[in-house]
């Protein structure tokens, strides 16, 4: 008889399983600004590959973080989008971000740069 029990040292670890990797933590936090087509991804991160995309966004639908949307016309329509439980790392990931900025100024100073700046929205000017 096999043992399904699944043992993390630290949630984190668990946090790391299912948004870990280089790519999709890039992915989860451009669809906090909305829904995307995968053009729209190649444009946002440029680096990635389409092989690759492809794969980070089938293990976030498989794990219900993300939705895919296909609308039934021509040509053929397909968005992604965050699930009610993907949006529960919307806060992670914006402080991971914050907290990128300020390792780039730290490490880098003015030699660093960022190219994706995340657009402000009214909450964010009234605090």
């Amino acid at each position: 008889m096999q043992n399904d029990e699944k043992i993390f040292n630290t949630a984190v670890e668990a946090t790391l399983e299912a948004i870990g990797g280089k790519w999709k933590p890039v992915i989860l936090f451009h669809l906090t600004f909305g829904k995307k087509r995968n053009g729209e991804f190649l444009r946002l991160i440029p680096d990635i590959s389409q092989k690759v995309l492809t794969q980070q966004l089938n293990e976030l639908m498989r794990d219900g973080i993300i939705n895919r949307i296909s609308y039934n016309q021509i040509p053929p329509k397909v968005e992604y989008e965050l699930t009610d439980y993907g949006w529960s790392l919307k806060d992670i990931l914006h402080a991971m971000c914050r907290w990128g900025d300020g390792y780039i100024d730290k490490k880098y100073g003015g030699k660093g740069k960022v190219l994706f700046r995340p657009p402000v929205s009214d909450n964010e000017i009234k605090e």
